[in-house]
């Protein structure tokens, strides 16, 4: 029998597809590490316990993380160099046009949805945007995201940096542990990642 929570997300979820869509048009490689996110953030959220709604919750959260980054110019957006620090506050302006275009949709779901994508860039240590939340403070999909999200960015050649092998990434999210990433979750992940498909060598 489904769980009552599957159908609350449901319209959410298939109605969001057209924005999907519409991310690949405007940058494949964020529509590519945005589907990556979604299936690896289910993974964690399957093994750290949550239920079925925060899992339909993460699911649509994960896929969407990154909508936000429509409303970022391409100047900046599709910048082959480093970003400065002017290109930077724009960049980190993307949680929370995410949030206010989930939040448009007016479905059931999108509260809880947008709250995640809003503060999928904090830290644990309160030093993350937009809002410099800590702890549990945090949405605890927000903080799956934030582990996933920074494994797939690390593990894939950007035009600013080359891809980095998982025990790379690995040390780097570990020496994050505690600052970035939750140390509960981080456990978690180490588990899920060993016998994930998006495992990288």
């Amino acid at each position: 029998m489904d769980h009552p929570a599957k159908f609350t997300y449901q319209a959410l979820e298939s109605r969001t597809k057209a924005l999907s869509i519409a991310l690949g048009f405007r940058d494949r490689s964020t529509q590519e590490h945005s589907d990556r996110v979604q299936d690896l953030a289910t993974e964690l959220g399957i093994a750290a316990g949550l239920s079925e709604g925060e899992i339909s919750a993460l699911r649509i959260s994960s896929k969407f993380h990154d909508i936000g980054k429509i409303g970022i110019p391409d100047h900046i957006l599709m910048k082959p160099g480093k970003l400065d620090d002017d290109d930077w506050e724009i960049m980190h302006k993307h949680p929370a046009i995410g949030e206010q275009i989930v939040l448009s949709t007016e479905l059931d779901g999108a509260s809880q949805t947008a709250h995640i994508i809003r503060h999928h860039h904090e830290h644990i240590d309160g030093s993350g945007y937009p809002d410099g939340v800590s702890g549990e403070n945090i949405p605890i999909g927000a903080r799956i995201i934030s582990i996933v999200d920074s494994y797939d960015a690390m593990a894939y050649t950007r035009a600013y940096h080359r891809g980095r092998s998982h025990s790379q990434i690995i040390e780097i999210l570990e020496s994050e542990t505690g600052i970035k990433h939750d140390p509960d979750l981080m456990r978690h992940f180490h588990k899920c990642i060993k016998r994930s498909d998006f495992r990288v060598r």
